[in-house]
């Protein structure tokens, strides 16, 4: 008779969230595939991603249109539900421009080229113009505009006209900020092992974003054009003047304004947030040559 002697290999199963190393190797390795996608993936997914934004942008519009609660908690449940979009770009997959911005991981690390790099962005961000623009063609031939007494059509107007409004410095911070936290959104999901660890590292930066008011290109790309179109309807612009208690200067709400007084600066600042805020910063601290070595020999360390 045999004895059984012999220790069996037990299989551990680490539930715990990816450390900062480990989500910045694992964000590395994610920027050089993201990076290699063709011309027709990373359009197509960008298209994606664009609709996707888009539909966050619509449901934070219908649910707060007739809100009678304090400016901050109506602006708050804004944000949550606004989150919907990030969740079905991260989880069901697509290409943001905005997330992804920390590429630039990859590329200082020297695993992308300037090529790359720039392909992506500029294939991404167009991408999310074609598929914002077609969630407002979908979402105008709704009607929901006119839900409420024409309430939320008054809504989503107010809301372009306040962006395009802005002073090009106001939009250039408020862009800065903005996309740090939607990178730092990106970089928690990272940290998490399964989709509810996901949804739950989006809802708190997005809603925190929105909440605070800071600026969105790719979800401006669906805020400002539906209020470009929605201006011609004199029933949703007395709707929307009377939700706002003045007569509206609607003569900044057109296609240049959009381009010029938004888009531009939105953009730029959501490129240092992403890029500089937290793309650099944490490559600096955790994947530097020497840095990422240590980090290595740390973790050996301990599973040892």
């Amino acid at each position: 008779m045999v004895e059984n002697n012999v220790p069996k290999t037990i299989q551990v199963i680490d539930i715990d969230a990816y450390s900062p190393p480990q989500i910045a190797s694992r964000i590395d390795k994610v920027a050089t595939a993201k990076a290699r996608l063709s011309f027709a993936q990373t359009f197509i997914l960008g298209i994606l991603a664009g609709v996707y934004i888009g539909i966050g942008a619509q449901f934070a519009t219908f649910v707060t249109c007739d809100s009678t609660l304090h400016y901050g908690l109506t602006s708050l449940i804004a944000g949550i539900v606004f989150s919907l979009g990030l969740m079905l770009v991260v989880i069901g997959g697509a290409e943001l421009f905005t997330g992804n911005c920390l590429i630039i991981m990859g590329y200082v690390g020297k695993r992308i080229t300037t090529r790359e790099l720039l392909n992506n962005w500029i294939i991404s961000f167009l991408g999310n113009l074609v598929g914002s623009l077609t969630m407002v063609c979908w979402m105008y031939k709704t009607h929901q505009w006119e839900f409420f007494h024409n309430m939320v059509g008054a809504k989503a107007l107010l809301i372009a006209h306040t962006k395009v409004n802005l002073t090009f410095k106001t939009a250039l911070a408020r862009g800065v900020l903005c996309n740090a936290m939607v990178c730092l959104a990106v970089w928690l999901c990272f940290s998490g092992r399964s989709v509810a660890d996901k949804v739950l590292s989006i809802v708190f930066p997005i809603g925190g974003f929105v909440a605070s008011g800071f600026e969105h290109c790719v979800a401006n790309m669906y805020f400002i054009p539906i209020g470009i179109v929605l201006r011609k309807n004199p029933d949703i612009v007395a709707a929307a003047e009377k939700m706002a208690g003045k007569t509206l200067d609607l003569s900044q709400l057109t296609w240049s304004g959009f381009f010029v007084n938004n888009l531009l600066p939105v953009t730029m600042g959501n490129i240092v947030g992403g890029v500089v805020l937290v793309g650099i910063v944490f490559w600096f601290v955790y994947l530097r040559p020497h840095i990422s070595l240590a980090f290595s020999v740390k973790q050996d360390f301990f599973h040892k």
